[in-house]
């Protein structure tokens, strides 16, 4: 594919990649190189995946892991930084120690992320790169904006869920859309709540972009070939993806005795919900599946007769999108960015969030009238065609990518100055170093063997 007049050499960081909880971080990036563009890919950590996926390990073995390196890696490259740009190293010192909240521990986590910035600056100088972009407004977002800082290039964030505006990554998002280049959200939702943290003025950098499926790549519904009907929940076992209200609701259900439910992921709260399960007799009709490859979940979920997502929490949840690509009905609560995706009666039905009667009266409707999934399922596939593919989302992310300048522009009114005493500096470098040592010692220089992941996490800081 011809690749755009306007290209350039694009990098985009997260705090784990690849990870099966963000393929559409992957899916993205593939698109976008079918696009035409050339993507870096840098991950804070190593990351966790299928290892019989072999796609997603060979996009493992290109990305760059800044937390693998050693310590005299660390040091050599801010050595190079403070004695060819001194004026550019102290600038992204003070950067680093203002971008926090109080308290020790963050300051702490401000100059590991000055460390890891300074590495990750110079290997995108390099690598002679153009543009930076992150996913998720969090920690690792933080040291791309450092390192943007650093090396002078142009920087941009995408923002998913709620958790980016909670504490303590809500406390700085205001600065991190001042210090972008432009911010893209997967929802209008999430675009409402960047608003609410900046000035009109700064509402010209936000762009609605959808995190869209490969629908040409998803399995085909299929039939499970069992009696009993099959309602699947996919996500992290933990409290605010409230499963222990999905259960409730499930004992409720008058065939409950004719219907299994399956779920898959893991988390801190599989024993509690083990045991709710033998509390409420349906001890025998929940499965809870653990963590799967991405591949398994998509099976799973295309031979289900239902999908459920009871959260109290969420964004806009790439299993919807997948379900609702495949023909899954799905019953989801009216939190954030799901309404823009599910509509009620059209495509999907709704419940009011932590309303467990609303939410078994709604699967008792979808389970009792296959002609009203027949109708859903049919408005879902529109709905994902439509406006959820991944090649449109891709089309318009090139289009944001092509349009800013090919360096950051200096600061108007702002002249190039030294914003960080000395002292401060020599003693932020060497808490920096400190950690860099600390680090090195505790996991050395190998990667861990990556494991499995399902479901979707909440992005936050590390």
């Amino acid at each position: 594919m011809k690749r755009p007049d306007n290209h350039r050499h694009l990098a985009y960081l997260t705090s784990q990649y690849p990870a099966l909880s963000h393929t559409f971080i992957r899916r993205e990036i593939r698109a976008l190189r079918d696009e035409g563009w050339i993507i870096d890919a840098f991950s804070i950590r190593p990351g966790s995946y299928s290892s019989d996926d072999e796609v997603t390990s060979e996009e493992a073995a290109r990305t760059f892991v800044i937390m693998t390196r050693r310590a005299h890696v660390f040091a050599a490259a801010h050595a190079s930084w403070l004695l060819t740009h001194p004026l550019r190293y102290f600038r992204a010192i003070g950067l680093a120690a203002r971008h926090r909240v109080p308290g020790f521990r963050a300051a702490m986590l401000a100059a590991a992320h000055f460390l890891e910035a300074g590495l990750l600056a110079r290997e995108l100088k390099r690598r002679r790169i153009d543009h930076l972009h992150n996913h998720f407004a969090n920690s690792a977002a933080t040291v791309g904006m450092i390192a943007a800082e650093l090396v002078a290039i142009t920087w941009s964030f995408t923002m998913h869920g709620v958790s980016e505006t909670d504490y303590p990554a809500g406390v700085l998002l205001g600065r991190k859309i001042k210090a972008a280049d432009f911010v893209v959200c997967a929802s209008w939702f999430m675009q409402a709540q960047g608003f609410r943290t900046v000035g009109v003025d700064q509402w010209h950098k936000f762009h609605v972009v959808r995190c869209g499926v490969e629908t040409r790549s998803l399995p085909a519904r299929r039939q499970s070939g069992e009696t009993a009907r099959i309602v699947i929940c996919v996500g992290r076992l933990s409290p605010e993806k409230g499963h222990a209200g999905l259960l409730r609701a499930f004992a409720s259900l008058e065939r409950a005795r004719d219907i299994q439910l399956y779920l898959v992921g893991d988390g801190p709260s599989q024993r509690d919900l083990e045991r709710l399960g033998r509390e409420l007799l349906i001890s025998d009709r929940v499965h809870f599946l653990g963590s799967m490859s991405e591949a398994a979940t998509l099976a799973e979920i295309a031979r289900a007769d239902l999908l459920v997502l009871p959260s109290l929490l969420e964004g806009l949840p790439l299993v919807l999108i997948e379900a609702m690509a495949v023909g899954v009905p799905v019953v989801a609560p009216r939190v954030a960015g799901i309404p823009e995706l599910v509509h009620d009666g059209r495509n999907g039905l709704l419940f009011t969030p932590s309303n467990w009667t609303e939410l078994a009266e709604r699967m008792s409707r979808l389970l009792d009238d296959p002609a009203l999934c027949v109708r859903i399922a049919a408005g879902a596939r529109r709905t994902i065609a439509s406006e959820f593919d991944i090649r449109s989302g891709a089309a318009k992310l090139s289009q944001l990518f092509g349009s800013v300048p090919y360096k950051r522009p200096r600061r108007r009114g702002r002249p190039l100055a030294l914003s960080f005493g000395l002292r401060e500096a020599i003693v932020f470098s060497t808490l920096a170093m400190l950690i860099a040592v600390a680090i090195a010692l505790r996991s050395g220089s190998s990667s861990p063997r990556p494991q499995p992941l399902a479901g979707s996490a909440a992005a936050g800081e590390r």
